[in-house]
């Protein structure tokens, strides 16, 4: 039997138990309840149902506890047999005690099967778990006992695979010793093959470093002779730079002279020709009111020597002044 099986079988017996029980408890307070009531003094009566609960309390204390006790496999000795079997028989004659009373036999009966049922019920229900209790305790047993040769079996398997490892270790090791002995005379011949071309390429280096200098110091002597004839050019051409300066400054210095020269000389023209005898053009009048705006005359003397208004002159050196010009 599987564990699932067992299981099943506990958990049907479980339900069937404690359905007849609740029945037997339901119907056995219906018929008890008239009967102690029947039986109890005036003003009391209500008190009828607690006998009958009470005893089925006692009924559901006990299935409970032998449930459980044969679950794991405990037996609490004769006192709960005798719980047991006592709140049975109360049960029986509490339930079938109206119907006597009466010389019913057939009520006696039919008011017996609830508590027989019980009873037989409860017998047989402690009955079939310590069954289960007994046939799950065997198959632990004998799955231990399987466990066990299957674990006695494995610790013989590692005992034979450590024997093996271990003769295949020393085999490891002595073709490991014999390979790392291989390497070390290779390695051996390599560093010496190694430190020859080291040696080698040393020589080639220092060869290279000092072709290497010999070409540098070249190009720093050609770099600096390159130096010197650019700061040679340079300094050439800042000096043709200079006298092309200077020539340029001379020569705007002589043409601003002669600029000032003349426009002096048409100044002294134009004030030298006295007053005009009419209104002179425009822009001729222009150039005597410039000339006469800077030779300080003033406005009158101005207009005297262009021949227009004085308000017109006005207009002019107030444009003169403000730098607008004429």
């Amino acid at each position: 039997m599987d564990e699932k099986t067992l299981k099943q079988a506990d958990r049907v017996l479980s339900t069937g138990t404690w359905m007849i029980v609740f029945g037997a408890v339901v119907y056995s307070v219906l018929t008890v309840t008239p009967l102690v009531r029947g039986v109890t003094p005036d003003g009391w009566e209500w008190t009828a149902p607690i006998l009958p609960i009470v005893v089925d309390a006692a009924v559901v204390i006990v299935v409970r506890l032998d449930a459980a006790l044969a679950r794991v496999g405990g037996r609490a000795g004769g006192w709960p047999v005798l719980l047991r079997w006592m709140t049975g028989l109360m049960t029986l004659g509490l339930n079938t005690a109206g119907s006597a009373l009466k010389g019913d036999p057939v009520g006696v009966a039919v008011h017996a099967v609830a508590p027989l049922l019980l009873i037989v019920s409860s017998e047989a229900s402690l009955a079939y778990r310590r069954a289960l209790t007994a046939a799950v305790t065997a198959r632990e047993k004998r799955e231990r006992a399987a466990e066990e040769a299957r674990e006695q079996a494995e610790r013989e398997r590692e005992q034979q695979a450590r024997a093996d490892r271990e003769a295949a270790l020393d085999r490891e090791e002595r073709r490991e010793r014999e390979r790392r002995e291989y390497e070390a005379r290779l390695a051996r011949e390599e560093r010496e093959h190694a430190a020859t071309l080291a040696r080698e390429q040393a020589e080639a280096e220092r060869e290279r470093e000092r072709l290497r200098l010999e070409h540098a110091e070249r190009e720093r002597e050609q770099e600096r002779e390159r130096r010197e004839q650019a700061a040679a050019a340079r300094e050439q051409a800042e000096r043709e730079r200079e006298a092309q300066q200077a020539a340029e400054r001379a020569r705007k210095e002589a043409a601003a002279r002669a600029e000032q020269e003349r426009v002096a000389r048409r100044r002294a023209e134009l004030l030298a020709a006295g007053p005009a005898g009419r209104r002179l053009d425009e822009p001729i009048a222009l150039e005597i009111v410039a000339a006469a705006f800077e030779a300080g005359l003033t406005i009158r003397e101005a207009a005297d020597l262009c021949g227009w208004s004085t308000g017109w002159v006005t207009g002019r050196y107030t444009e003169l002044k403000q730098g607008v010009g004429v």
